[in-house]
């Protein structure tokens, strides 16, 4: 009897449709865990970046020099690294044209600081979509799983004649299974989806600060130029 209710067991009794969605479910679980993990990693990885970026930028390094470091690693750079990188290249290439104004630099250095915060954005918040869709399908997925399962046990039982516990507990525990399952993959996915949100927001934060203040230097900087041409 064990034997007959271990999960196993039941899924091997289930029908050809229950034991589908079982499947289903497993495969969103494992892709779920997948997502989750690389994830947590990138997240960790942009923290750490943007600490060691932000404590060498405020220790008074010179922005040409530190210009010309990151520039040299190519498309290596990210969050407040590659967003520095494109407002100082485009404050440069715009500071060589005499016709332009400061307020025309810093503006055109903050487009271009915008464009690079999107894109950064873009790779956060890539695969959080998937686990949102993970999490909310997950337990309807399951649901009909049980549903179909305990129907399919309750049409078997209606041939026969003395039906008993015995008989109807192998049946709806198989189709219980489904939900269970559901529940298994879409509790992770929806924690994780949460959680990854909150952090992107954070990151976002971060990155619009730094541009800002970043524009504030560029800005000083185009009129202290200004006035020294004069």
């Amino acid at each position: 009897m064990s034997a007959d209710i271990s999960f196993i067991g039941l899924f091997m009794q289930a029908s050809l449709l229950v034991k589908l969605v079982m499947l289903t479910l497993l495969g969103l679980s494992i892709l779920s865990w997948a997502v989750i993990i690389q994830r947590r990693k990138l997240y960790r990885l942009a923290d750490f970046r943007l600490k060691r970026f932000e404590d060498k930028f405020w220790s008074g390094v010179d922005l040409n020099r530190l210009y010309q470091e990151l520039s040299a690693r190519g498309d290596k750079n990210s969050g407040t690294e590659a967003m520095f990188v494109a407002g100082f290249k485009e404050y440069t290439r715009l500071n060589k044209l005499s016709s332009r104004t400061p307020g025309a630099l810093v503006e055109g250095s903050y487009r271009a600081m915008r464009v690079a915060l999107n894109r950064e954005l873009e790779s956060l918040e890539d695969n959080l979509p998937l686990l949102a869709t993970i999490g909310s399908t997950s337990p309807y997925i399951g649901l009909f799983g049980t549903v179909w399962g305990i129907m399919t046990a309750f049409i078997a039982l209606g041939s026969v004649e003395n039906a008993t516990l015995a008989m109807v507990a192998p049946g709806i525990a198989e189709a219980l299974i489904a939900t269970a399952m559901g529940l298994f993959a879409a509790i992770p996915a929806v924690i994780a989806y949460n959680r990854f949100s909150t952090r992107v927001e954070k990151l976002e934060m971060a990155y619009a600060n730094f541009m800002e203040e970043f524009s504030g230097i560029l800005h000083r900087q185009a009129y202290s130029e200004k006035e020294a041409a004069q």
